[in-house]
């Protein structure tokens, strides 16, 4: 107990849960942002496995990270579009859709890694690069909150400034208010000139946007290389972060960091004398617990409100 408790009470703990919740929060806040519109992006794992791929790619041949990044995002919000098309355009189910996509970037990134670099595994004969991390003034100098919050990789501090934007975006733009009516009752949107279309096109390519900067933030500073299905599974904990936050940005926010915290842990708890296959489980073990808590709760408030309308 003492061991443990050894390695969670450190700053290098806490900065490491920060480092661990980028991809989710990224991923969590494009899920969030499509399902307020009515249409859950079920691909993320496969927009962020294909982002980080591309990021790779294109930093390679071009030698700059920030070139990669951009072709990451390009990449990912390409694929969400493609989703868009295929969902919206030609009535696919979407949960088929992003299923279709995520097994075609698993397959399609190994293929792709395969032609440009002769390994099946991983991107090591390439030359990438990898984004800069950030030293902050006067705070990398405060004792405790310094090392926790400074140091961080540039896209981190992204992904947390990401919170508010999403926030403003939801909640105080013509464009967020959209989103929400149009998730909430697309008929009535209709009635009034939204066209319920054109606002689900934009939510998803804003979801693949987000999603794309966690794949780029996978092989381009989580890592400094991309290897075969690396996202593991961070895209599906990001939809189960949004559900657990009940759609809220701050609620998205918060549970996000607590599956970083279980997979910051995971990782911590490799230094003890636990078995790796079992330590591995402990993010989506983290994860199924987390939504058995949340369909509980939701069942009873459910129950409770039948109740209150029996009664009247």
């Amino acid at each position: 107990m003492n061991s443990l408790l050894n390695v969670i009470l450190t700053t290098d703990f806490a900065f490491s849960v920060l480092r661990v919740t980028t991809p989710i929060l990224f991923a969590a806040l494009g899920a969030l942002i499509s399902n307020r519109a009515g249409i859950i992006n079920i691909g993320m794992e496969g927009i962020m496995l294909v982002s980080a791929l591309t990021g790779v790619i294109v930093s390679a041949y071009t030698h700059s990270a920030w070139v990669g990044l951009l072709g990451a995002v390009l990449s990912g919000t390409l694929i969400a579009g493609i989703l868009a098309f295929f969902t919206l355009k030609f009535k696919t189910h979407i949960i088929l859709g992003g299923v279709a996509i995520n097994m075609f970037a698993s397959g399609g990134t190994v293929f792709i890694l395969y032609l440009l670099s002769g390994d099946k595994g991983s991107s090591t004969s390439l030359a990438s690069k990898v984004l800069p991390s950030v030293q902050i003034p006067l705070l990398k100098d405060i004792p405790v909150l310094g090392p926790i919050l400074s140091g961080h990789h540039i896209l981190t501090y992204l992904s947390i400034l990401s919170v508010l934007v999403v926030y403003y975006l939801l909640n105080r733009t013509p464009l967020g208010l959209r989103i929400r009516s149009v998730g909430e009752n697309p008929h009535a949107a209709q009635s009034v000139g939204v066209s319920v279309i054109k606002i689900q096109y934009t939510a998803l390519l804003l979801s693949g946007f987000f999603a794309s900067l966690g794949g780029a933030y996978m092989s381009m500073g989580y890592l400094s290389l991309f290897t075969r299905d690396m996202v593991a599974g961070r895209g599906w904990i990001a939809i189960a972060a949004e559900s657990m936050g009940r759609s809220t940005t701050v609620g998205t926010a918060l549970t996000s960091l607590l599956f970083g915290a279980a997979d910051a842990l995971s990782n911590a708890l490799q230094v003890l004398k636990i078995p790796a296959e079992l330590i591995a489980t402990l993010p989506y073990v983290a994860t199924v617990i987390g939504l058995i808590i949340y369909a509980v709760s939701e069942t009873r408030k459910k129950n409770k409100k039948l109740k209150t309308t029996a009664t009247k």
